[in-house]
């Protein structure tokens, strides 16, 4: 019983160190495809000037969260402590705030922003799931 157990805590961290990497690659991504719409949108349409400033630096935060997000996420998973797994949880949470602005709040909503943001935060939502899975595992 315990090695059955022991095989599905390998295969569960197993499948949140792929979802890491697979993330921080959809990130730059996600960061280049939405930058690159900010500049079309406030080339195309009449972008208020005190708005595009806004806009780039949740985006540029959202980026500087994501280094340490993923970091203590994968150093979380693969010393099996809980601390930077639940400092990643928290980070995780900040990000989800920046990704809903980005997806609701910001000064021009294109379809492609919308699918972005979507897939960012079912991937987020997945993750923190299987984060805090893996967080109750090693506190019991």
């Amino acid at each position: 019983m315990a090695a059955g157990r022991r095989d599905l805590h390998l295969k569960v961290a197993i499948l949140r160190q792929i979802l890491f990497y697979v993330n921080g690659i959809y990130y730059i991504f996600y960061f280049l495809a939405t930058l690159a719409m900010i500049v079309y949108k406030s080339q195309v349409f009449s972008y208020p000037d005190d708005f595009l400033a806004p806009d780039l630096a949740v985006l540029f935060l959202m980026a500087i969260l994501e280094v340490p997000r993923l970091y203590l996420g994968c150093k979380g998973n693969l010393t099996e402590e809980e601390a930077p797994l639940g400092l990643s949880l928290g980070v995780t949470v900040g990000s989800v705030v920046l990704c809903v602005y980005l997806l609701a709040w910001q000064t021009y909503v294109l379809w492609a922003d919308v699918v972005l943001n979507a897939v960012l935060l079912c991937a987020y939502g997945l993750e923190s799931g299987l984060k805090v899975t893996a967080i109750a595992a090693f506190v019991s």
